[in-house]
C-alpha cells in the first residue's frame, strides 16, 4: 500500500512521502494564485478554485484568503459562502452540504496523530506520524466565525454552530450548539 493510499484509508502514514509532497506543494500553489486573485474577478476565482478543490456546487463564494493543505479531499455542495481566513486542513475529506454558511476563521481539521508520545515520531528523525479522519457538515447549517471542527465529527443538517466553538464531537440534526466543547443548548425546527 502507498502512502497516499495509507494517506486516504486514514492509516498512519508518512507524509514525507515524495508523492504527498508533490501533491501538497501543488495544493499551496494554487491556494496562493486564488489569493492573489482580484476580489471582484469572481469569474477567475472560480476557474482556479476548480483546479484545486474535489468538487465544488454551483454559487458557491470562498472570501480570499483561503487555505488548504490538498484540495482534492474538499467536497463543497451549491449555495455556500464560506467567509475570510478559513482554514480547511483536509488531509482526510472534508464534506460540506448544500445551503451552508461558513463564518470567518473557522478552522476545520481532519489530521490527527498517536496519542502517546512514543508512538508519535517516526525514528531517527523525529518526523511526525500522521493519520486521517473526516469531517462531514449537512445541508443548512451555519458555522459561526472563530470555531475549529476537529476530525471524525459529523454535523448534522440545519445546525447552527455558535462562534468561538470546538466541535470534538457528532451535533445531531437540528441543533443549536456552543462552547468548548461545543454541545447542544436548544434546537431549531426541523426543515421542510
Amino acid at each position: 500500500m502507498t502512502e497516499f493510499e495509507k494517506k486516504q484509508s486514514g492509516l498512519i502514514y508518512d507524509a514525507r512521502d515524495l508523492e504527498i509532497r508533490k501533491q501538497y506543494n501543488f495544493a499551496k500553489k494554487r491556494v496562493k494564485i486564488y489569493n492573489d486573485i482580484p476580489v471582484d474577478d469572481m469569474d477567475t476565482r472560480n476557474k482556479v478554485l476548480k483546479t484545486f478543490i474535489g468538487s465544488i456546487g454551483e454559487n458557491v463564494r470562498i472570501n480570499q484568503p483561503f487555505l488548504v493543505d490538498y484540495g482534492y479531499n474538499i467536497k463543497i455542495g451549491r449555495n455556500c459562502i464560506i467567509n475570510m481566513n478559513c482554514t480547511f486542513l483536509d488531509t482526510g475529506e472534508i464534506s460540506i452540504g448544500d445551503n451552508v454558511l461558513i463564518g470567518p476563521d473557522v478552522k476545520i481539521y481532519t489530521a490527527t496523530h498517536p496519542i502517546n508520545g512514543n508512538d508519535r515520531f517516526w525514528e531517527p528523525d523525529m518526523a511526525v506520524k500522521t493519520s486521517t479522519g473526516k469531517v462531514k457538515i449537512g445541508d443548512y447549517t451555519w458555522i459561526g466565525g472563530g470555531s475549529i471542527i476537529l476530525p471524525n465529527v459529523e454535523i448534522g443538517k440545519n445546525v447552527v454552530i455558535g462562534a468561538g466553538s470546538v466541535v470534538t464531537k457528532n451535533i445531531p440534526d437540528n441543533a443549536i450548539a456552543v462552547g468548548n466543547p461545543c454541545e447542544v443548548i436548544n434546537w431549531n425546527e426541523p426543515l421542510k
